[in-house]
Protein backbone atom coordinates (compact mmCIF):
# COMPACT_ATOMS: atom_id res chain seq x y z
CA UNK A 1 0.00 0.00 0.00
CA UNK A 2 1.17 3.11 -1.06
CA UNK A 3 2.45 5.24 2.23
CA UNK A 4 1.21 9.12 1.59
CA UNK A 5 1.92 10.11 5.05
CA UNK A 6 4.35 13.19 5.24
CA UNK A 7 5.94 14.41 7.90
CA UNK A 8 7.63 17.56 8.60
CA UNK A 9 9.80 18.08 11.60
CA UNK A 10 7.72 16.76 14.42
CA UNK A 11 4.52 17.62 12.76
CA UNK A 12 3.03 14.28 10.85
CA UNK A 13 0.27 15.14 7.87
CA UNK A 14 -2.01 11.97 6.99
CA UNK A 15 -0.52 13.32 3.27
CA UNK A 16 1.67 15.98 1.85
CA UNK A 17 -1.46 18.48 0.57
CA UNK A 18 -2.29 21.23 2.81
CA UNK A 19 -4.41 24.13 2.18
CA UNK A 20 -2.45 27.38 1.42
CA UNK A 21 -3.02 30.38 3.61
CA UNK A 22 -5.51 33.01 2.18
CA UNK A 23 -7.29 30.24 -0.02
CA UNK A 24 -10.37 28.50 0.60
CA UNK A 25 -10.04 29.49 4.81
CA UNK A 26 -12.71 32.73 5.39
CA UNK A 27 -14.01 30.20 8.08
CA UNK A 28 -13.38 27.32 9.94
CA UNK A 29 -15.83 25.60 8.03
CA UNK A 30 -14.30 26.45 4.98
CA UNK A 31 -10.97 25.32 6.34
CA UNK A 32 -12.66 21.93 7.74
CA UNK A 33 -14.40 21.80 4.82
CA UNK A 34 -10.65 21.25 2.73
CA UNK A 35 -9.78 18.61 5.43
CA UNK A 36 -12.78 17.07 5.03
CA UNK A 37 -12.48 16.95 1.17
CA UNK A 38 -8.99 14.86 1.28
CA UNK A 39 -5.91 17.56 2.15
CA UNK A 40 -3.36 16.33 4.79
CA UNK A 41 -3.78 19.91 6.75
CA UNK A 42 -4.65 23.70 6.34
CA UNK A 43 -3.08 26.89 7.09
CA UNK A 44 -4.92 29.79 7.99
CA UNK A 45 -5.73 33.15 6.51
CA UNK A 46 -2.60 35.64 7.42
CA UNK A 47 -3.95 37.09 10.59
CA UNK A 48 -2.82 40.34 12.25
CA UNK A 49 -3.28 42.04 15.02
CA UNK A 50 -6.75 44.05 14.21
CA UNK A 51 -9.50 44.03 11.61
CA UNK A 52 -8.12 44.64 7.93
CA UNK A 53 -10.00 45.44 5.03
CA UNK A 54 -7.65 44.83 2.54
CA UNK A 55 -7.69 46.64 -0.78
CA UNK A 56 -10.54 48.14 -2.45
CA UNK A 57 -11.33 46.08 -5.86
CA UNK A 58 -10.66 44.97 -8.67
CA UNK A 59 -7.98 43.16 -6.50
CA UNK A 60 -7.30 40.03 -8.73
CA UNK A 61 -7.24 39.37 -12.23
CA UNK A 62 -7.17 35.96 -13.71
CA UNK A 63 -4.77 34.54 -16.79
CA UNK A 64 -6.52 31.64 -17.87
CA UNK A 65 -5.13 28.52 -17.13
CA UNK A 66 -1.93 30.27 -16.05
CA UNK A 67 -3.08 31.34 -12.77
CA UNK A 68 -4.10 34.29 -10.75
CA UNK A 69 -2.43 37.95 -10.63
CA UNK A 70 -3.65 39.49 -6.78
CA UNK A 71 -3.38 42.21 -4.41
CA UNK A 72 -6.07 41.53 -1.48
CA UNK A 73 -4.12 43.99 1.21
CA UNK A 74 -4.52 41.02 3.23
CA UNK A 75 -8.02 41.00 4.64
CA UNK A 76 -8.72 39.95 8.39
CA UNK A 77 -10.55 39.83 11.24
CA UNK A 78 -7.74 40.18 13.94
CA UNK A 79 -6.36 37.95 16.01
CA UNK A 80 -9.13 38.35 19.09
CA UNK A 81 -11.70 37.30 16.61
CA UNK A 82 -10.36 34.44 14.44
CA UNK A 83 -9.44 31.75 17.30
CA UNK A 84 -13.13 31.12 16.80
CA UNK A 85 -12.83 30.30 13.61
CA UNK A 86 -9.81 27.88 14.31
CA UNK A 87 -12.29 26.07 17.37
CA UNK A 88 -14.45 24.78 14.12
CA UNK A 89 -11.84 23.68 11.97
CA UNK A 90 -9.79 21.92 14.89
CA UNK A 91 -13.03 20.22 16.61
CA UNK A 92 -13.74 18.20 12.97
CA UNK A 93 -10.08 16.76 13.40
CA UNK A 94 -8.42 19.14 10.92
CA UNK A 95 -4.72 19.78 11.70
CA UNK A 96 -4.30 23.95 11.65
CA UNK A 97 -1.13 26.08 10.99
CA UNK A 98 -1.78 29.67 12.11
CA UNK A 99 -0.82 31.84 9.55
CA UNK A 100 0.79 35.32 10.93
CA UNK A 101 1.61 38.76 9.79
CA UNK A 102 3.07 42.19 11.66
CA UNK A 103 5.20 45.18 10.68
CA UNK A 104 7.44 44.23 13.28
CA UNK A 105 9.31 41.07 15.20
CA UNK A 106 7.49 42.31 18.39
CA UNK A 107 4.13 42.42 16.98
CA UNK A 108 4.99 38.82 15.69
CA UNK A 109 6.16 37.67 18.46
CA UNK A 110 2.60 38.86 20.63
CA UNK A 111 0.66 37.08 17.71
CA UNK A 112 2.07 33.55 18.05
CA UNK A 113 1.57 34.05 21.99
CA UNK A 114 -2.16 34.72 20.99
CA UNK A 115 -2.26 32.04 18.55
CA UNK A 116 -0.25 29.26 20.84
CA UNK A 117 -3.77 28.40 22.93
CA UNK A 118 -6.28 28.25 19.80
CA UNK A 119 -5.14 24.32 18.97
CA UNK A 120 -2.98 25.11 16.05
CA UNK A 121 -0.21 22.76 15.67
CA UNK A 122 2.21 25.23 13.78
CA UNK A 123 3.01 28.89 13.75
CA UNK A 124 3.62 30.13 9.82
CA UNK A 125 5.02 34.03 9.40
CA UNK A 126 4.06 35.78 6.85
CA UNK A 127 7.06 37.14 5.41
CA UNK A 128 6.41 36.96 1.72
CA UNK A 129 3.48 39.19 0.58
CA UNK A 130 4.41 40.79 -2.12
CA UNK A 131 2.35 43.91 -2.17
CA UNK A 132 1.29 44.83 1.45
CA UNK A 133 3.19 47.90 2.63
CA UNK A 134 5.30 47.81 5.37
CA UNK A 135 4.28 44.40 5.86
CA UNK A 136 5.26 40.67 3.94
CA UNK A 137 8.58 40.91 1.75
CA UNK A 138 9.83 44.15 2.55
CA UNK A 139 10.46 42.60 6.05
CA UNK A 140 11.18 39.55 4.34
CA UNK A 141 13.66 40.16 1.74
CA UNK A 142 16.02 41.38 4.71
CA UNK A 143 17.98 38.42 6.13
CA UNK A 144 18.82 40.42 9.62
CA UNK A 145 15.13 41.06 9.72
CA UNK A 146 13.98 37.71 8.80
CA UNK A 147 16.15 36.16 11.29
CA UNK A 148 15.11 38.78 13.94
CA UNK A 149 11.48 38.12 13.44
CA UNK A 150 11.83 34.13 13.49
CA UNK A 151 14.14 34.43 16.58
CA UNK A 152 11.17 36.64 18.49
CA UNK A 153 8.68 33.92 17.43
CA UNK A 154 11.04 31.00 18.58
CA UNK A 155 11.43 32.93 21.98
CA UNK A 156 7.85 33.51 22.17
CA UNK A 157 6.37 29.98 21.37
CA UNK A 158 7.36 26.39 21.77
CA UNK A 159 5.31 25.43 18.94
CA UNK A 160 7.08 24.41 15.67
CA UNK A 161 7.76 28.18 13.70
CA UNK A 162 7.26 27.81 9.75
CA UNK A 163 8.58 31.06 7.78
CA UNK A 164 7.24 31.56 4.40
CA UNK A 165 9.56 33.35 1.96
CA UNK A 166 9.58 35.58 -0.93
CA UNK A 167 10.72 34.62 -4.38
CA UNK A 168 11.27 38.19 -4.97
CA UNK A 169 15.09 38.54 -4.38
CA UNK A 170 18.44 37.55 -5.56
CA UNK A 171 18.99 34.56 -3.29
CA UNK A 172 16.18 33.19 -1.26
CA UNK A 173 18.60 30.49 0.34
CA UNK A 174 20.00 33.56 1.69
CA UNK A 175 16.68 34.62 3.67
CA UNK A 176 16.13 30.74 4.42
CA UNK A 177 19.76 30.09 6.12
CA UNK A 178 19.25 33.16 8.25
CA UNK A 179 15.98 31.49 9.45
CA UNK A 180 17.20 28.32 10.25
CA UNK A 181 20.13 29.91 11.93
CA UNK A 182 17.21 31.83 14.05
CA UNK A 183 15.42 28.63 15.01
CA UNK A 184 12.85 28.05 12.26
CA UNK A 185 11.42 24.55 12.24
CA UNK A 186 10.79 24.80 8.61
CA UNK A 187 10.69 26.95 6.00
CA UNK A 188 7.85 27.57 3.70
CA UNK A 189 8.48 28.55 -0.05
CA UNK A 190 7.26 29.96 -2.26
CA UNK A 191 4.88 33.21 -2.07
CA UNK A 192 3.62 34.97 -4.87
CA UNK A 193 5.81 36.68 -7.56
CA UNK A 194 5.50 40.19 -7.92
CA UNK A 195 3.60 41.00 -10.98
CA UNK A 196 1.56 43.96 -13.36
CA UNK A 197 -1.46 43.92 -15.77
CA UNK A 198 -2.13 47.28 -17.37
CA UNK A 199 -5.40 48.23 -18.81
CA UNK A 200 -4.42 49.69 -22.53
CA UNK A 201 -7.71 51.31 -22.85
CA UNK A 202 -8.06 52.97 -19.26
CA UNK A 203 -3.98 53.66 -19.17
CA UNK A 204 -4.11 52.14 -15.72
CA UNK A 205 -2.84 49.25 -14.00
CA UNK A 206 -5.49 46.69 -13.54
CA UNK A 207 -5.55 45.97 -9.45
CA UNK A 208 -6.84 48.81 -7.66
CA UNK A 209 -3.26 48.13 -5.93
CA UNK A 210 -1.31 48.59 -8.93
CA UNK A 211 1.18 45.87 -8.14
CA UNK A 212 0.32 42.15 -6.95
CA UNK A 213 1.38 38.75 -6.48
CA UNK A 214 1.33 36.17 -9.80
CA UNK A 215 0.21 32.68 -8.90
CA UNK A 216 -0.60 29.45 -10.55
CA UNK A 217 1.16 26.96 -12.44
CA UNK A 218 3.37 29.73 -14.89
CA UNK A 219 5.28 30.34 -11.30
CA UNK A 220 5.68 26.66 -10.65
CA UNK A 221 9.73 26.51 -12.42
CA UNK A 222 10.32 29.34 -10.12
CA UNK A 223 8.98 28.09 -6.78
CA UNK A 224 10.97 24.44 -7.52
CA UNK A 225 14.07 26.71 -8.08
CA UNK A 226 13.49 28.13 -4.87
CA UNK A 227 12.82 24.50 -3.02
CA UNK A 228 15.93 23.17 -4.68
CA UNK A 229 18.25 25.82 -3.88
CA UNK A 230 16.93 25.94 -0.42
CA UNK A 231 17.56 22.09 0.20
CA UNK A 232 21.26 22.78 -0.63
CA UNK A 233 22.04 25.18 1.96
CA UNK A 234 19.37 24.07 5.17
CA UNK A 235 19.12 21.28 6.59
CA UNK A 236 15.30 22.18 8.42
CA UNK A 237 11.94 20.71 6.72
CA UNK A 238 10.57 22.72 3.40
CA UNK A 239 7.13 22.96 2.32
CA UNK A 240 6.62 23.82 -1.25
CA UNK A 241 4.46 25.74 -2.63
CA UNK A 242 3.83 27.01 -5.95
CA UNK A 243 1.84 26.46 -8.84
CA UNK A 244 0.98 22.77 -8.16
CA UNK A 245 -2.24 21.08 -9.90
CA UNK A 246 -1.00 17.68 -10.45
CA UNK A 247 0.35 14.32 -8.68
CA UNK A 248 3.46 15.10 -10.92
CA UNK A 249 3.58 18.55 -10.11
CA UNK A 250 3.97 17.37 -6.15
CA UNK A 251 6.65 14.61 -7.05
CA UNK A 252 8.65 17.05 -8.54
CA UNK A 253 8.43 19.36 -4.91
CA UNK A 254 9.54 16.31 -3.50
CA UNK A 255 12.39 15.59 -5.75
CA UNK A 256 13.31 18.79 -5.32
CA UNK A 257 13.63 18.39 -1.79
CA UNK A 258 10.18 19.58 -0.01
CA UNK A 259 8.41 16.77 2.23
CA UNK A 260 4.91 18.55 1.86
CA UNK A 261 3.35 21.30 -0.39
CA UNK A 262 0.41 23.85 -0.12
CA UNK A 263 -1.70 24.34 -2.97
CA UNK A 264 -3.76 27.50 -3.71
CA UNK A 265 -4.48 28.06 -6.74
CA UNK A 266 -5.73 25.05 -8.07
CA UNK A 267 -8.34 25.15 -4.70
CA UNK A 268 -9.44 28.34 -6.18
CA UNK A 269 -9.87 27.28 -9.60
CA UNK A 270 -11.03 23.52 -9.06
CA UNK A 271 -12.81 23.46 -5.44
CA UNK A 272 -11.42 21.21 -2.86
CA UNK A 273 -12.33 18.37 -4.72
CA UNK A 274 -8.14 19.09 -6.14
CA UNK A 275 -6.94 17.46 -2.97
CA UNK A 276 -8.62 14.08 -3.46
CA UNK A 277 -7.49 14.01 -7.06
CA UNK A 278 -3.92 15.02 -6.75
CA UNK A 279 -3.49 12.47 -4.16
CA UNK A 280 -4.80 8.99 -6.34
CA UNK A 281 -2.45 10.66 -9.10
CA UNK A 282 0.18 10.51 -6.39
CA UNK A 283 -0.05 6.95 -5.66
CA UNK A 284 -0.01 6.59 -9.40
CA UNK A 285 3.30 8.01 -9.55
CA UNK A 286 4.66 6.54 -6.84
CA UNK A 287 3.60 3.47 -7.77
CA UNK A 288 5.11 3.70 -11.85
CA UNK A 289 8.46 4.60 -10.00
CA UNK A 290 8.32 1.14 -7.75
CA UNK A 291 8.26 2.67 -4.32
CA UNK A 292 5.41 2.61 -1.91
CA UNK A 293 6.84 5.52 0.67
CA UNK A 294 6.66 9.33 -0.51
CA UNK A 295 9.63 10.03 2.00
CA UNK A 296 12.82 8.32 0.52
CA UNK A 297 12.25 10.48 -2.59
CA UNK A 298 13.01 14.06 -0.74
CA UNK A 299 15.41 15.86 -2.42
CA UNK A 300 16.27 12.34 -4.47
CA UNK A 301 16.87 14.47 -7.45
CA UNK A 302 19.95 16.14 -6.36
CA UNK A 303 21.49 12.61 -5.76
CA UNK A 304 20.79 12.12 -9.36
CA UNK A 305 22.13 15.68 -10.47
CA UNK A 306 25.19 14.28 -8.79
CA UNK A 307 25.43 10.97 -10.17
CA UNK A 308 24.67 12.10 -14.01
Amino acid sequence: MTELKAEVGTLSFRNPLLLASGIWGESGRSLLGAYEAGAGGVVSKSIGAEPRAGYPNPTVEQYGQWGFLNAMGLPNPGIAAYPEEIRIARQGGAPVVGSIFAPTAEGFAELATAMEPTGVCAIELNLSCPHAKGLGSEIGQDPALVAEVTKAVRKATKLPVWVKLTPNVADIALLAEAAERAGADAITAINTVRGLAIDPILRRPVLANGLGGLSGPAIKPIGLACVWQIFERVKIPIVGVGGIRSGRDVLEYILAGARAVQLGTAVATDTVRVFSRISAELEKELSSLGTTSLSELVGAAHAGRDQA
